[in-house]
């Protein structure tokens, strides 16, 4: 049952503008865009901005930008409920005048006084329910007197309320445990429990597709769809993330928004692949049967995932972020792109940096393609491989201790330098044979000469071959900064 859906199901994605996209929230997008795109439905985007004082424009862009970085783009939206309030109040009179929903007159201060009197007996700090009693015509008169009041919801006495769940089952709740809730504040404002069954409703949304900790809400909005007369949409709920102490993901384990994953170099694709991970797998019966290869993929492009996706392959358990394996997912994410393919974004991190390459554009993706294998991040490519693409470049004063100390080394250099401009062949075979024989001749070792080399032409210790080094310099360029080496830069 999970896995089929109506030939053009509709899903949302509805953040809360009271922060930056954080990773549960890309998560709950990405399940729900690869969910429509898999079944060639509809992807919505609602801005859930009810929270005046916390929402801001803000963070509505942040949110825009993440999404936009992940590679997810919208079908319908953005819509804003603060726009739609009308319609809120209008499905509030609707259970009003059906009689599933009551004006309450009691105030914020006796609300909170019978709460800390029920805990201090021991009793759960819910509701009591006495507006309930209060006639619909009596409670209309006073509202109309303008006696500030509040629109609940009559949860229905005794049984249970349930719904099937696409990832846990089904699911029941004892009414006895669900107070009669609010729907409108006496401001006018709607609760959560309000505005999303309106504009669910309203959008017609086939599928709910969102975070575990919502399954407790969901008794009350199956109650609001049932007294409005409407269809059940099928929900499926998704594990929590979890940080590697297995406590729920937050700042204390690191970055939680999605745009300080992109400011750390993450290649977005990279990202993508390891957040569609993070409590779903392809690894279903059925998918493992068809395809047993598949079983242990960890590699997905955008066009896999949405073939693969659906929701049966999504965990009851929840995900654990490893920081680790999503820096290993962008190895291989880098090393797998064409040069040509990274240097847009090689490019937005020389502009976060102000770093201007003074090298052709040939000659800068030839580097793209020799440093590649060797990245971490995007953001390597503006610290420590810009030498590769200017002159202007720090040297790492620990490998300039550890290889450039030698006295007698950069007088060497400046040797090996000479050699090398008079060279009339200058690629990495010739190089190598230059730098062995006159290693021979002065009776030093190689090793030593390949070393301080390297921090000469690079101002790193470590780098890939020296000779498809100095093959990608080009012989000026090698020949110049050997002879600097004389006085090697420290850093600053």
């Amino acid at each position: 049952m999970p896995d089929k859906a109506p030939t053009t199901p509709r899903v949302r994605f509805a953040p809360s503008p009271t922060g930056y996209l954080h990773v549960g929230g890309a998560r709950t997008a990405l399940f729900n865009w690869l969910f429509a795109r898999h079944f060639g439905g509809t992807f919505i985007l609602r801005i859930e901005d009810t929270d005046f004082e916390r929402s801001s424009e803000a963070m509505v862009d942040g949110i825009l930008e993440g999404m936009r970085w992940i590679g997810l783009n919208w079908d319908e939206g953005p819509f804003f409920q603060s726009q739609r309030l009308a319609l809120y109040q209008q499905t509030a009179e609707k259970l009003l005048a059906s009689g599933h929903a009551y004006y309450c007159f009691c105030t914020k201060q006796e609300l909170e006084q019978r709460r800390a009197a029920a805990t201090a007996a021991g009793r759960p700090p819910m509701y009591d329910r006495r507006c309930r009693s209060i006639a619909p015509e009596t409670a209309a008169v006073r509202k109309a007197a303008g006696e500030a009041c509040a629109v609940r919801f009559s949860v229905p006495d005794g049984g249970a309320t349930a719904f099937d769940d696409a990832v846990f089952g089904r699911v029941e709740f004892a009414n006895a445990e669900i107070e009669d809730f609010v729907l409108l504040r006496s401001d006018g404002i709607p609760t959560y429990h309000l505005s999303v069954v309106a504009d669910d409703i309203d959008m017609r949304l086939t599928h709910i597709i969102r975070g575990a900790d919502h399954i407790s809400n969901t008794p009350k909005q199956v109650l609001q769809y049932r007294a409005l007369q409407a269809e059940l949409p099928i929900f499926a709920h998704v594990p929590l993330i979890l940080g590697p102490d297995k406590t729920r993901l937050s700042k204390r384990h690191g970055a939680t928004s999605v745009i300080a994953y992109k400011d750390m170099g993450i290649v977005p694709e990279a990202f993508r692949n390891f957040l569609a991970q993070l409590g779903w797998s392809p690894r279903s019966k059925q998918s493992a049967k068809q395809n047993p290869q598949q079983q242990d993929r960890e590699i997905f492009s955008s066009d896999d995932l949405i073939q693969l996706f659906t929701l049966d392959g999504i965990s009851k358990s929840n995900a654990v972020f490893d920081n680790d394996k999503l820096a290993w997912f962008n190895t291989e994410y880098i090393r797998a792109y064409d040069s040509a393919k990274l240097l847009p974004l090689i490019e937005a991190e020389w502009r976060a940096a102000q770093f201007v390459p003074t090298r052709s554009t040939g000659e800068i993706l030839a580097a793209i393609d020799l440093l590649k294998p060797r990245a971490r991040s995007l953001k390597d490519f503006a610290t420590s491989f810009r030498a590769y693409f200017s002159d202007d470049f720090e040297y790492d004063p620990a490998a300039v201790t550890k290889f450039l100390s030698d006295p007698a080394l950069p007088s060497l250099l400046q040797e090996l330098a000479t050699l090398y401009a008079a060279a009339p062949d200058f690629t990495e075979a010739s190089a190598e044979q230059i730098l062995r024989v006159f290693a021979a001749q002065k009776g030093v070792k190689a090793g030593a000469l390949i070393n301080g080399s390297r921090v000469a032409l690079t101002g790193q210790a470590v780098a890939p071959s020296l000779f498809a080094v100095m093959a990608a310099l080009g012989k000026d360029r090698v020949v110049q900064r050997l002879s600097a080496a004389l006085k090697p830069p420290t850093s600053g």
